[in-house]
């Protein structure tokens, strides 16, 4: 097995494949890339177990063709040493990967391809494209959201919600939800639901683009894969029930606020910086056409912000986590926000004023 390969074209692949592959392992496979020559392509592999990448680049067709892996942070800190504009010779003996640029030469140990786990292959229940540019979108609007390390595992992760004329996205910790619909078209005639796991969209947002090159996803009974003419990507499934989060939309309320997103985003940061720094309380006072934000702490400090808005409705006092407020005023790209309230101990719906397909609940604090 040999090839040639310019550093231009190995190491985009090999940073997206190396992001996949844990530092720390129990098998130390697991730590290598698994390198796979045939018919004039390179294939790039790094698997955690739980998510799989596999990233392809054309190499020149006089390549002789076999499998190898090789360990993956050495050989991309091997690649970013070496001048933009350079050329890598690959051969393998003797157990090793030989590779050569001009006068520097690295030898690196081998594993063999068999030992290389394989994500189990299985057919697909459920086939839809959409471009990378809406998916991207739909998961940067939303994975803010997912719950870390909970014990209610299915919260670690993003829901799919698919249905014949919609993708609908769903992230909660508990105590903030984000939710992303866009509608495509699906040959179903039913509604699905499958929860991908915490790193698996991470991962995944990383690799999408902002073109609207099509990406296909595949929904299996225990994987999720999304292909692209450059990568395959494919994570396992959380096996859990995610809650019903239509019940958890608030309904009815009444009192709507209309506030610059910037000038509100800004405001709440200032404030936040007196707020106590382990529940980063903050109290909005609703008046006419006002926003007063307030914040204090256990040293007796206090910051207070007044901001113009547009609000009609009846006087009203509301705390907040600070973090989770301005969390969603970070991931709404639009000029202006609404604030729809019922009273200071109901949630709050917020939503972009223009054309956005996403919704936005955080829970109330009592302070």
């Amino acid at each position: 097995m040999q090839f040639e390969i310019s550093r231009e074209a190995l190491i985009k692949p090999l940073q997206l494949v190396t992001g996949v592959v844990e530092r720390r392992q129990t098998l130390p496979v697991l730590s290598n890339v698994l390198l796979v020559v045939d018919k004039g392509t390179l294939s790039l592999t790094g698997t955690d177990l739980e998510v799989e990448l596999v990233g392809r680049v054309a190499i020149a067709a006089n390549a002789e063709d076999g499998e190898i892996t090789v360990p993956a942070r050495k050989l991309m800190d091997i690649c970013k040493s070496l001048p933009d504009d350079a050329t890598l010779k690959f051969e393998f003996e003797n157990n090793k990967a030989i590779i050569r640029f001009g006068r520097s030469r690295f030898s690196l140990s081998t594993l063999p391809a068999n030992d290389f786990p394989a994500v189990e292959e299985s057919a697909g229940t459920l086939e839809f494209s959409l471009p990378q540019r809406v998916l991207k979108v739909m998961l940067d609007s939303t994975s803010f959201a997912m719950a870390q390390q909970d014990v209610r595992y299915y919260l670690n992760g993003l829901l799919f919600e698919v249905s014949a004329d919609y993708l609908r996205v769903v992230a909660t910790d508990g105590h903030r939800l984000a939710l992303c619909t866009e509608v495509i078209q699906v040959s179903t005639t039913t509604k699905s639901q499958v929860i991908v796991p915490r790193k698996g969209i991470l991962e995944l947002s990383r690799l999408l683009s902002d073109s609207d090159d099509e990406v296909r996803i595949v929904i299996g009974t225990n994987h999720i894969r999304a292909h692209t003419p450059n990568f395959t990507f494919t994570s396992k499934l959380v096996d859990g029930k995610f809650p019903d989060y239509d019940r958890v939309l608030p309904k009815g309320g009444d009192k709507i606020l209309t506030a610059i997103r910037n000038d509100l985003r800004q405001a709440l940061n200032r404030t936040a910086i007196l707020s106590n720094e382990k529940f980063r309380g903050i109290r909005l006072l609703l008046s006419n056409d006002e926003l007063k934000i307030v914040a204090n702490n256990p040293e007796q400090e206090e910051a207070e912000e007044i901001i113009n808005v547009e609000y009609r409705g009846a006087p009203l006092e509301i705390g907040f986590n600070v973090s989770y407020l301005v969390d969603v005023l970070t991931v709404v790209n639009t000029d202006s926000v609404q604030l729809i309230l019922s009273d200071s101990n109901s949630s709050v719906l917020l939503k972009a004023t223009e054309d956005n397909p996403s919704l936005y609940v955080v829970m109330p604090m009592r302070l």
